[in-house]
């Protein structure tokens, strides 16, 4: 059980309500789980008092459906009140898995789809509950943050859509340019960054780790990643190197201009291990790129982490990375869908958020301040200093 004795002076904003929607119910069930566990150990004083009615239940989930009619068209139910509730509303816009009829076609959602369902739930919600709070770990549309000539502007689009139909607070993980928030300057919007997750899930897999700079780098495969991978050198004090992506931009494939060549700007890598870090694993061309020129250059085993790994284009490139020797493991988050087949691949580890989630929502149900969460450095250390020691980290903690 988390540290909770900030909790304990303040009363909650209104009852928890959680709404996982079918893209994220797997996620939303292991954080009601933790949620419900949480508040039934508490020791509160205060628990039996009005203010605190209905603080602590078997579950939190708060039913809702989107049927849809044989056109495509929907609808968003929900299947209890929500009236003076704080809500907290997740979604998973990349989840492929889901299906729906269409003419007698079954399709795929798609990103599109799972926005307009979660516009649907908070229409459904009608004004009534006391607070909204999108917790939206794939931002909407974030690959298409700026403008660079005459083209829309989808995820500032999507923020300003969320507030005006009454969202208070967006939470989104690790978004490809945070600086899109000013685009909502007078609304919450949190980006978190789950490098404390990556590194437990680490050192948790891997015991035979020199967590020095002679041992040990971190690499950033372009420019854009470049701030989580100085983030990440620093708190385990090593050295940081960077690939500069050199692009045709001349030519558009798959909505992106293609990359021509990948230059390495750093320190020799030869007998290190290195932790290539970024956003997202896409197709995972650039990635396994970046891994086999770091092999190149001698690099002792290579680690991809990944905040999302959607692996667009299959797994079969990284299988035969792993066959190859180029890279030694692949981390991603369950933050958005993972498929039976990844989940059974020995090359990748699952960095679960569902616990981190949780405690999110614990402290803003609260209106209590989340600093302490959203910097993660002292647990980081207590972690490398433990694992320097025993070669080993505790699981839960």
């Amino acid at each position: 059980m988390p540290n909770d004795s900030n909790l304990l002076s303040t009363i909650p904003v209104g009852q928890l309500g959680i709404i996982a929607l079918d893209s994220c119910t797997t996620l939303g069930e292991r954080v009601d789980s933790y949620l419900s566990r949480w508040r039934a150990a508490r020791n509160n004083a205060e628990k039996s008092t009005i203010a605190f009615n209905g603080y602590e239940k078997d579950s939190y989930l708060v039913k809702s459906v989107c049927p849809r009619f044989g056109s495509g068209e929907a609808k968003g139910e929900l299947l209890e009140s929500v009236r003076g509730k704080d809500l907290y509303l997740l979604v998973d816009v990349t989840n492929y898995n889901i299906t729906y009829n269409l003419y007698g076609h079954e399709c795929p959602m798609s990103p599109d789809d799972h926005y307009a369902d979660l516009k649907r739930i908070i229409a459904a919600c009608g004004g009534k509950a006391r607070k909204i709070t999108v917790i939206m770990p794939f931002l909407y549309e974030s690959r298409q943050h700026k403008r660079s000539s005459r083209e829309s502007l989808d995820c500032a689009l999507c923020l300003q859509e969320l507030v005006s139909l009454g969202v208070d607070n967006i939470i989104t993980f690790d978004a490809h340019d945070p600086r899109v928030q000013n685009a909502i300057p007078l609304h919450g919007f949190e980006n978190i960054r789950p490098t404390y997750q990556f590194l437990k899930a680490l050192l948790l897999s891997t015991h035979d780790l020199e967590l020095d700079k002679e041992h040990l780098m971190v690499i950033s495969p372009d420019e854009g990643a470049m701030n989580r991978a100085i983030y990440f050198a620093n708190i385990l004090g090593v050295d940081v190197g960077m690939f500069y992506k050199r692009r045709d931009y001349s030519t558009v494939v798959n909505g992106r201009n293609p990359i021509v060549a990948h230059e390495f700007l750093g320190d020799s890598v030869e007998n290190k291990d290195v932790i290539i870090i970024d956003d997202m694993i896409a197709s995972g061309e650039s990635m396994i790129d970046v891994a086999k020129q770091l092999k190149a250059r001698k690099a002792k085993r290579v680690f991809c982490v990944c905040t999302f790994g959607l692996f667009t284009s299959g797994l079969s490139v990284f299988d035969k990375a792993k066959e190859d020797g180029i890279i030694e493991k692949v981390i991603t988050t369950n933050l958005t869908y993972q498929s039976p087949e990844l989940l059974s691949r020995d090359w990748h580890i699952t960095a679960d958020m569902s616990k981190y989630i949780a405690l999110l929502i614990d402290h803003l149900n609260h209106d209590a301040s989340i600093s302490d969460i959203l910097d993660p450095n002292d647990r980081i250390q207590d972690r490398v200093n433990e694992y320097r020691s025993k070669h080993t980290i505790r699981e839960n903690y």
